[in-house]
């Protein structure tokens, strides 16, 4: 019972994580539109991308013992595929610079991880524990990293007054995947992988406070916004209108001269 229970939160977890990892697809779908990466960050994918590969490495049967942490690997399996298409994608389409920005940030980060993964799989021959320890410890960190960037955006929601900027669907998944990997963690006893939800769910409920808290003000932007482009199709309309009559009180003015002149051509 136990068993089918730590696999259900699993699996739940899974699908809540993937659709997290799902959701930039929005920002460089723009991004290939455009054509452009605009002000748009690399930094956040960058960071998710060396989560993903430590948090798979450290489910592997190299680093954790046999397959006892199998989910881990097929969600971060997932999400290294997501993460990577991302970081390429902004590196495309980036300025020269920001290509060099891309590059000088990326390789770094895939050295660290080469590092890490040579260091766990020869420094500790045999001994799971410590191999768990030295993935497990640079994984807490990085993930910790990711999941404090939702802060910015909280920020701007609250010098707003508005959640424009923070989509309900993915704060909802944010959440719940945290929180669900936060109750894995515990059922298996496993402090590397609760660790990072500790902080990711309350950061998640402070989230959906926000949105509780301010998404009135959201309904109120929008109807403003909708008022105001209105308003501008009726003085467009207005003006239209006005622009139509000008032309043919022209015309007729125009009609009126040609009938005269032809009048006078005729009496001469």
């Amino acid at each position: 019972m136990a068993e089918s229970f730590r696999m259900a939160v699993a699996v739940i977890g899974n699908v809540a994580s993937v659709a997290l990892y799902a959701a930039p697809t929005v920002t460089f779908k723009r991004v290939i539109r455009k054509k452009s990466t605009e002000e748009f960050s690399c930094i956040p994918y960058i960071v998710a991308l060396l989560n993903c590969l430590l948090f798979t490495w450290y489910g592997l049967p190299v680093v954790s013992y046999k397959w006892e942490n199998f989910p881990l690997v097929t969600v971060n399996g997932v999400g290294i595929a997501f993460e990577l298409s991302y970081v390429l994608i902004y590196f495309f389409f980036a300025s020269p610079k920001g290509k060099v920005k891309v590059a000088m940030t990326t390789i770094p980060v895939l050295i660290v991880f080469c590092a890490i993964a040579m260091a766990s799989a020869f420094a500790f021959p045999g001994d799971h524990g410590h191999r768990k320890l030295l993935v497990g410890s640079v994984g807490l960190g990085v993930s910790v990293a990711m999941y404090g960037s939702p802060l910015v955006v909280m920020k701007k929601v609250i010098q707003t007054k508005s959640v424009e900027f923070m989509p309900l669907p993915l704060s909802l998944c944010s959440f719940l995947a945290s929180s669900l990997w936060l109750t894995y963690g515990i059922l298996i006893r496993d402090i590397f992988v609760a660790g990072p939800s500790v902080v990711g769910t309350p950061l998640g409920i402070l989230q959906l406070v926000l949105h509780c808290r301010y998404w009135k003000r959201k309904d109120n932007v929008e109807q403003q916004k909708g008022d105001t482009i209105e308003k501008l199709d009726l003085e467009k309309g207005t003006l239209a209108n006005n622009y139509n009559g000008d032309l043919v009180g022209k015309g007729n003015l125009e009609n009126n001269n040609n009938v005269t002149n032809h009048s006078n051509c005729n009496s001469s």
